[in-house]
């Protein structure tokens, strides 16, 4: 139930379905920068605060076909109690001035999660409420990110900084094309008769709070960002000024096929130098979360702060840990621990006074969900979460986590502080561990290895998991997937440099790095049996308590890994995974075409070079498998 369970499974699926109606049919069962907040030295009036909000939004949306921003007013449209007033823009007209300017745009402005359940309740389509409280909304034809549709400006800001060509996830494009789809999303945003504007922080550390503006369509996006962002108060409402970066999510709107670049009508556009994102053509909310997190993989960094895909805990004497994995690792479950503080569920920063929740909200994947596998997200879902694509009972509005009817990525967003062990502020000392997870469906990695520096590294930037057989047509046996630094589809850098920094920051604070395979033992998928989850839990509790740094090891062969001849619960004999296989030639063959796959994903990556003379690049690929 990974809060990120890689978003990838999601990625750009869409719904097979030719109209708005058909796709509403399937939702209901028949019955049967660096920004410190600060105060102003002079009082304003309620009236200069309000006048200072509206001027600072219309500068938000603000086009290329006039010489100011729109005429925004409060409120809803709606409610016609009163004439509107409006934000005054002493500009003569010019000939570029059309009708449009002469509209008012209305602004929901910071709506609560009450008023935003009555704007998506009356006026969207595909919103309900379900028997739990929850939202229930539709994302429409997208049900999945568009990693192929997302660009990033290439300019002189980013030509150098950011990881581009082979293997990177960083699609160019340039300052033109963005900004003719700025252009579009923005008209398109000021033609309606109200918009939504959440202005939010990103990153719980209070020195590096980032200020984020979305403004979006519709309500569903207002109360998503209102879950995931972290909540300001109203003393920091008052005082947030200008964005440090802004969406404008124009996703019911396509863009224009014909535009250089664009290879579909959708489109989700970064510009760095603006500090802007734009999209077009997909109303998937987890655009706005990703991208977002994509925007602190190059701003962070630039600060000497690690950005990290991870879930984070800590226990009852402060003892932090850090958990990466794709999808099926068990990274959420692990992370997860009534004897633990939950800091995040996904998104992290690392920096000089410890970590720091990127969020301040989860958004966790629910199909299947149940009260015995996840009670804390179970729990989680009540009034003020949003539950993206799911379907439900027509009658009774129970939600059958079951149904795929509409797609299997369906997720619930809501607020940190539903679970019930979240630590509030989601801040915490440096880590002292640093857990790497796989689900190895090869069945050749051990349980558990404690991992050098230089192998953390080589195992962080590989990023492995393995899809066991069934899940695709036509695949038989495991399949390996790699995934940069254990979210390639983000990072923006190259991710040698993660690394790097990481290593750094282990070094510094005395972290051990760990590999823990959740996965197969006794054989490949389909012949052997997978590590039993309880196996699993004593040996992160041996982790977290610091036992498992006190017993003897011994050193496997291709991988290297340094395995412990015990751990307290768990049987000695699949400690070392060469025991638990009948056939040892199969072992020995199965091993090395999983070191052949490793070293294969690894030579993506050879040709950056860091360190002194090349060194540490030298170092990672000596902590690799060895033939």
């Amino acid at each position: 139930m990974a809060g990120n369970r890689e978003a990838d499974l999601g990625a750009g699926l869409a719904v097979k379905v030719r109209t708005i109606d058909e796709l509403h049919s399937l939702q209901q069962k028949k019955s049967g920068a660096s920004t410190q907040i600060t105060s102003s030295t002079t009082p304003l009036s309620e009236e200069q605060r309000r006048k200072q909000q509206l001027q600072s939004i219309s500068a938000s949306l603000a086009s290329l076909t006039r010489e100011t921003g729109p005429k925004v007013v409060k409120g809803d449209p709606a409610r016609k109690r009163e004439a509107p007033k409006e934000v005054s823009h002493p500009v003569a007209p010019t000939i570029s001035v059309s009708d449009s300017s002469l509209k008012f745009t209305h602004v929901l402005y910071n709506l609560s999660p009450a008023e935003l359940y009555e704007q998506a309740l009356k006026y969207e389509k595909g919103s309900f409420i379900t028997s739990n409280g929850a939202l229930a909304t539709l994302s429409g034809a997208k049900t999945g990110r568009a990693p192929r549709d997302k660009r990033v400006v290439k300019d002189h800001t980013t030509e150098d900084d950011l990881w581009w060509g082979k293997g990177s996830p960083n699609i160019e494009m340039d300052e033109h094309t963005f900004m003719v789809n700025r252009e579009r999303a923005v008209d398109y945003l000021n033609s309606l008769e109200k918009v939504f504007v959440n202005d939010q922080f990103l990153n719980w550390d209070p020195q590096n709070k980032i200020k984020v503006r979305i403004v979006s369509a519709r309500a569903y996006h207002s109360l998503f960002m209102h879950n995931m962002c972290i909540r300001p108060s109203p003393e920091e409402l008052e005082d947030f000024g200008t964005p440090d970066f802004t969406i404008y999510n124009a996703g019911q709107f396509p863009c224009n096929r014909y535009t250089h670049y664009m290879t579909s009508s959708t489109s989700i556009d970064l510009n760095l130098a603006r500090r802007e994102m734009v999209i077009l053509g997909t109303q998937y909310a987890g655009e706005m979360k990703k991208g977002l997190f994509s925007v602190m993989h190059y701003l962070m960094p630039k600060r000497g702060i690690l950005s990290l895909h991870s879930g984070c805990n800590m226990g009852k004497d402060g003892d932090v840990a850090l958990f990466f994995g794709l999808s099926g690792t068990g990274k959420t479950t692990l992370s997860t621990d009534h004897n633990r503080s939950l800091i995040g569920d996904d998104e992290h920063c690392w920096g000089d006074n410890g970590v720091s929740n990127i969020e301040g909200g989860c958004y966790a994947k629910c199909i299947d969900l149940s009260w015995e596998k996840e009670p804390d997200i179970w729990n989680a879902i009540k009034f003020g979460t949003v539950l993206e694509n799911v379907v439900f009972e027509e009658h009774t509005r129970e939600v059958d986590y079951a149904d795929k009817s509409v797609t299997e990525n369906t997720r619930a967003a809501y607020p940190i502080e539903y679970i019930p062990n979240a630590k509030i502020p989601c801040v915490g000392p440096h880590p002292k561990n640093v857990i790497l997870l796989a689900c190895d469906a090869f069945g050749v990695l051990p349980p558990v290895s404690k991992l050098t520096l230089a192998q953390t590294m080589y195992h962080f930037i590989s990023g492995y998991t393995a899809l066991v057989a069934g899940t695709e047509e036509g695949v038989k046996e495991p399949r390996a997937t790699f995934s940069a630094c254990f979210g390639a589809a983000f990072i923006m850098l190259h991710p040698t440099k993660y690394a790097a920094m990481l290593a750094d920051k282990m070094q510094q604070h005395g972290a051990t790095g760990w590999l823990v395979n959740t996965g197969w033992s006794g054989g490949s998928y389909g012949s052997g049996s997978r590590i039993k989850l309880a196996y699993t839990r004593k040996i992160i509790d041996a982790i977290h308590s610091g036992s498992l740094l006190d017993v003897n090891y011994k050193k496997t062969e291709v991988f290297g890994l340094e395995i412990p001849t015990e751990v307290e619960g768990v049987p000695s004999e699949i400690l070392d995974p060469i025991n638990t296989w009948g056939d040892k030639k199969a072992y020995e063959e199965t091993l090395l075409k999983l070191a052949g796959l490793f070293r294969n994903n690894f030579a993506t990556f050879t040709d950056h070079k860091i360190g002194e003379d090349d060194s540490l690049t030298q170092e990672i690929l000596a902590a690799g498998p060895i033939f």
